[in-house]
């Protein structure tokens, strides 16, 4: 959760460590061998021990004692404080006052920016843009090392179909393959070329494994599929980001196959280390080792040996690691070679990092005003909120806005600074937030005309904005009357050309421990939609969200809607440079859109039945609703823009091909409209007979292209066989010869097809 970072006073060694000799690093090995032949076993464990004094927690266990701890050489590592003076204070006492002097790893949730905060990673999936993501990355772990970090707790990569969980918010969607390509790309900007400088720190992919998948949509709940379900679409990221050189994996909440993660021994050591090669750090989530006595695996000593067999290297607070280690060793119940593989593995992520070279090597301090907050991380985060949003209704030409006339802003959201930076923004200051109405005032100009009225509360339950407001006040109930302010919005409606509705849900109304079973717009939210409309002035709505919700009767009744997420820092500005054109917005959506709860999970890629429901055939003992179409409201990929564009039929250089040959199909691509704007290409590849079942399709390429007014491009798609792979029933990664079609086009649903037939 979003959460202020407190400042850590600890005490520090009189002298500096400029004054004493850091060690002569040539020989990772050797070096390592001869610090851990000094070290007693509760040394070793203390590397183990992973520890916060406060700030950004997400439980209720709160470490005591950390500076004592620290200078006993029992915590290899802090989270929850930063800036260099206070991390400084903690790596003295580590490196001055400890017996050993090993530096601290100093870790935080960098999740979608450090103190520039960006769009939320599920907005900026929709960029499609994985140079931007990754660049995104970089600039994020810029600010974290000019913070005083070395390791960031992202990226998250799980992929989830439930809109229900809160945490699809700091994911990126649906898609295995899109999201391979986002946590690849985070990885390479967070760590750059091996840590190869100061501005660059340790990822941590998260959470490992299957999270996203938590049924009913119910945060930490449980997880059960199988084994060709996780391979084939929620093991993918996970394995893009180790292939990607991750430094780091942190463990889920969740069980696997009736086993907790975090002591999922066919999960982190069969999986991740011998069969994906994983060479890492594997640290638990929040409290993860001593939940899982609530699972029902024990007690706190029997759930950390058994998490510590199964390939754990560091338990975050649960501080079960520190205190039962040891007698389970004295029992047998684990071995010191155990302990020692997991030190091991701590050890060289510092020396990695450059810490045994140089522990202060992230603890420049002139680097807070060079690298934090700069104008080019804003105009940055600018460009990242413009290319977050997606349009996903617009009527008559109703956007981009005229520069001129009356606009009435309306709505919640309107003025919200707190609101503007979305979940997970630990760092971030909302004070230093731009507001919708701040940047259509900006980017309007004089020329326009922008009259304000809050319309109603975000939400008027005051049961349920008390559960949101836990971190601060996010949900505010006003002191009027709803009817007030309704009647206020409305009156001030009747005098504008336009309304923009700022509309959605607060911050954390996603995010972590905030799952919900109703993701349409709150009661209040909707009656003074219902009322805006009524007026019978166009009506766009600008939506602040976390997740996709249900927006069926929003789809009917206004003119337009953009998806702006929560766009970060700069969100007001990209906002409204989308609103009034001075970005043509080119985002797609990255999880489909249900048309109400009862279709979810609703994804894509999903397969058909023996009785699949077929439009025009009739719908009786056919696989569908009474109630309502299985189609969703929003395809997965799409996204419109202010410019048009078609496309031709998708031509392939050969129906017939073999082997290790390369396809190619091409679409011709032309801007059929009056301004110049961006289209992402998407391919997708179905494969009607396989051994096991195969999804109607799968995305397995897309291309992000530019288009003047009146211009075509040719969009070449090389496919191989290495494309047209499943797992099957003995999880191998085969290619079965056979005909294939192959989809092009600007979203799942609107495809042009072609069949191609494949032979060994």
């Amino acid at each position: 959760m979003k959460r202020k970072i407190v400042t850590l006073l600890l005490c520090t060694a009189c002298f500096s460590y400029a004054n004493s000799q850091p060690p002569h690093v040539t020989n990772k090995t050797a070096f390592i061998n001869n610090l851990m032949s000094k070290m007693t076993i509760d040394e070793k464990i203390g590397q183990l021990n992973l520890v916060t004094p406060g700030g950004a927690v997400t439980g209720s266990v709160v470490s005591q004692d950390v500076d004592d701890k620290i200078r006993n050489g029992l915590v290899g590592g802090l989270f929850g404080i930063t800036g260099p003076t206070a991390v400084r204070q903690a790596q003295d006492i580590a490196v001055k006052n400890s017996r050993l002097h090993i530096p601290l790893l100093f870790g935080l949730d960098v999740i979608h920016g450090h103190r520039t905060i960006f769009p939320i990673p599920l907005g900026l999936s929709c960029s499609w843009d994985t140079a931007l993501i990754e660049q995104s990355a970089a600039i994020a772990a810029k600010e974290a090392t000019a913070d005083g970090l070395n390791w960031a707790f992202s990226p998250m990569v799980d992929i989830a179909r439930d809109p229900r969980w809160g945490r699809v918010a700091e994911g990126s969607g649906e898609d295995p393959y899109l999201g391979s390509k986002i946590a690849a790309a985070m990885v390479r900007g967070y760590q750059g070329s091996n840590y190869d400088s100061a501005i660059h720190l340790m990822a941590c992919v998260k959470h490992f494994a299957l999270y996203g998948a938590a049924e009913a949509g119910r945060d930490y709940n449980t997880v059960d599929m199988s084994r060709i379900k996780m391979y084939e679409y929620y093991l993918p990221p996970y394995k893009a980001a180790v292939d990607a050189g991750v430094g780091s994996v942190m463990s889920s909440f969740n069980e696997i196959d009736g086993i907790p993660a975090t002591a999922n021994k066919w999960l982190l050591t069969d999986l991740l280390r011998k069969q994906w090669g994983f060479k890492g750090i594997v640290v638990s989530d929040y409290t993860a080792v001593s939940e899982m006595i609530a699972h029902g695996s024990g007690d706190l000593q029997t759930v950390s040996a058994l998490a510590l067999k199964a390939g754990l290297d560091m338990d975050m607070v649960s501080e079960g690691f520190l205190t039962t280690l040891k007698q389970s060793l004295k029992e047998g119940k684990v071995t010191e070679q155990q302990i020692n593989v997991a030190c091991r593995r701590i050890l060289e992520a510092k020396y990695d990092l450059g810490l045994f070279a140089n522990p202060y090597r992230f603890l420049d301090e002139s680097r807070v005003l060079r690298d934090i907050m700069t104008d080019e991380n804003r105009a940055a985060a600018r460009n990242y909120a413009a290319h977050a949003c997606v349009l996903l209704k617009n009527t008559n030409g109703v956007l981009p806005l005229k520069k001129s006339g009356t606009i009435a802003l309306i709505g919640p959201l309107a003025q919200s600074q707190r609101n503007m930076l979305g979940t997970w923004s630990v760092s971030g200051d909302w004070q230093k937030s731009v507001t919708i109405d701040s940047g259509m005032r900006y980017v309007g100009g004089d020329s326009v005309n922008i009259i304000y009225a809050k319309g109603t509360n975000i939400s008027d339950d005051t049961a349920f904005a008390k559960r949101v407001n836990a971190f601060g006040e996010e949900i505010s109930i006003d002191q009027r009357t709803p009817q007030e302010m309704l009647d206020e919005a409305v009156n001030i409606a009747k005098n504008a050309d336009v309304i923009v509705a700022a509309l959605g849900e607060a911050a954390d109304m996603t995010g972590e421990s905030s799952s919900m079973t109703d993701i349409s717009l709150p009661e209040s939210q909707q009656t003074l939609l219902k009322a805006l409309v009524a007026t019978g002035k166009p009506v766009v709505v600008v939506l602040m969200n976390g997740r996709p919700m249900t927006l069926t009767w929003e789809d009917e009744h206004v003119a337009a809607i953009v998806d702006a997420w929560f766009g970060g820092t700069e969100a007001g500005n990209g906002i409204a440079d989308v609103l009034f054109g001075n970005y043509n917005p080119s985002g797609k959506i990255t999880m489909t859109f249900p048309r109400n709860v009862g279709q979810i999970p609703i994804y894509y890629n999903h397969k058909n039945t023996g009785r699949p429901y077929i439009e025009g055939q009739g719908t009786k003992f056919k696989s569908d609703y009474l109630d309502v179409t299985n189609d969703p409201l929003y395809p997965f990929g799409y996204g419109l823009s202010y410019t048009t564009f078609s496309y031709s039929d998708v031509s392939l250089d050969s129906n017939t091909i073999s082997g290790n040959q390369t396809l190619k199909a091409t679409v011709t691509v032309t801007n059929t409209g009056a301004v110049a704007g961006e289209e992402t290409v998407q391919l997708y590849i179905g494969d009607p007979v396989a051994s096991v079942t195969q999804p109607v399709k799968k995305l397995k390429g897309f291309q992000k292209i530019m288009l003047q007014p009146g211009e075509s491009k040719q969009v070449i798609f090389n496919i191989t066989s290495d494309d047209l792979k499943f797992y099957n029933s003995d999880l191998k990664y085969v290619f079965e010869p056979g005909t294939f079609i192959i989809h092009i086009g600007p979203n799942s649903r609107d495809v042009k097809s072609a069949m191609v037939n494949w032979d060994k």
